[in-house]
Parts: structure tokens; C-alpha cells; sequence
């Protein structure tokens, strides 16, 4: 049994997280700010913890993973929004889990990034658009080159649609769509799966169930 710390535990990815890793045996942490959110995580299997993202440093972060075994970076401020809100939450944030895990101790990291983030932008995407990729992509760089254990998911277009429980899930692959709740379930697979260290995926619906796809996961090339 391991404690996993969800940075982000109320976002959409991770309310789909949480049941999974309590059905695998483990605790998931949902760290959040609004201690609001605490009897709905509490109902699907988490522990909670406040943690502020774009307020706390990486000390206080190190302390919200006390105990724990991995970390999953699952936070995002979304593609639209205030431009400074990609920084600090989709970059910093990030940022100060990946140097809090390394302070704490903590090997095992997986982060939820978007699809394309390392694509050229054209002249004419929005501030809010241009802040959002370059944000993810300068997140998943840190990560990287990091002393941890990691593994980056970068799913298409986010949809509430029923799990298929399959996918495409490859270094690159055409743009699409994936249910939130098989990105969720990649997720938990990658943490049960060794093999998906070092791996670095583009992931959208598919063909391919998803413990096979996690298996194979491509290494990241540079």
C-alpha cells in the first residue's frame, strides 16, 4: 500500500483518480485549497490535505507530501483564464512539487500535461493560449531533468464522456479526444507499472487497453 499525494485533488482528473487508487490499495492525498471540497473527496476514498498552489513555497509543499510515496501533478488553471494563472499555477506549481518531492524524499512523480505543448505556435493564438502551452511545456523540461522517477501523460481534448478503458497512447499521435476517466486510469496504471518510468506519451481514445498500452510506454527520446 502506498500514500499518493494529488496535487490538484479536486480537479476533474482527479476526482476519477481517487476511487481508482483506493481500489488498487492505496490513499490517495487530495491536496486542495477550499477546505469546502472536504466531505466529497472524503466520499471518494481520499484523505485531504490544504495546500495552497500558488501561495505556499516548496517548503510548505515538502510538508503537504510528508509520509507520502509518489506525488501526481494533476493541477491546471485551464486553457482559458487569466494569463499570470498559467504561470503560477500550471508552471510554479509544478515546479515547487517537483523540488518539494526531491526535498522530501520522494521518488515516484507523474504529471498530467496537455497534447502539443512542444509545437511551434503561430502568430495569431491568444496571450492566454500561448501562456497555457509554454507553461506545460517549460513544466514537463523541469521535470525531466529532475533526479525522479517520472512519467509525463499528455492527453488530447478532455471529455466527460463514459471510460472506454482503451487508448492511443504513443509519442505522438493524431489529435483527438479521451474520456477524463481514462486519464485517470493511466495515470494509476503508470504508478503500478515500473516500466513507465522515463516515459513521456501522447494519449487520446484508441484501441489498446490501457494496462497493455502502459506497458510499452515510449521512452522519452529528447
Amino acid at each position: 500500500m502506498s500514500r499518493i499525494a494529488v496535487v490538484g485533488g479536486h480537479g476533474s482528473v482527479a476526482r476519477h483518480l481517487h476511487p481508482l487508487l483506493v481500489a488498487a490499495g492505496h490513499t490517495p492525498l487530495a491536496l486542495v485549497r477550499n477546505r469546502d471540497h472536504l466531505a466529497e473527496l472524503e466520499a471518494l476514498g481520499a484523505e485531504v490535505g490544504l495546500l495552497d498552489i500558488e501561495s505556499s513555497d516548496v517548503d510548505a509543499f515538502a510538508a503537504a507530501f510528508a509520509g507520502c510515496d509518489a506525488v501526481v501533478f494533476a493541477a491546471g488553471a485551464g486553457a482559458d483564464g487569466k494569463v499570470e494563472r498559467k504561470r503560477t499555477v500550471d508552471l510554479e506549481g509544478s515546479t515547487k512539487s517537483v523540488a518539494a518531492a526531491e526535498q522530501a524524499g520522494i521518488r515516484r512523480f507523474v504529471q498530467v500535461s496537455a497534447m502539443g505543448v512542444d509545437q511551434p505556435l503561430g502568430e495569431d493564438v491568444s496571450d492566454v493560449w500561448r501562456a497555457y502551452v509554454e507553461a506545460k511545456r517549460d513544466a514537463d523540461a523541469v521535470l525531466r531533468a529532475s533526479s525522479l522517477d517520472w512519467t509525463v501523460v499528455r492527453p488530447g481534448q478532455l471529455t466527460d464522456d463514459e471510460p472506454t478503458g482503451r487508448v492511443d497512447l504513443r509519442e505522438h499521435v493524431e489529435r483527438g479526444a479521451v474520456p477524463r476517466a481514462d486519464v485517470a486510469a493511466v495515470v494509476a496504471a503508470c504508478l503500478a507499472d515500473d516500466r513507465s518510468v522515463g516515459a513521456q506519451f501522447e494519449l487520446v481514445s484508441g484501441p489498446e487497453p490501457i494496462e497493455a498500452a502502459v506497458a510499452t510506454a515510449p521512452r522519452f527520446a529528447g
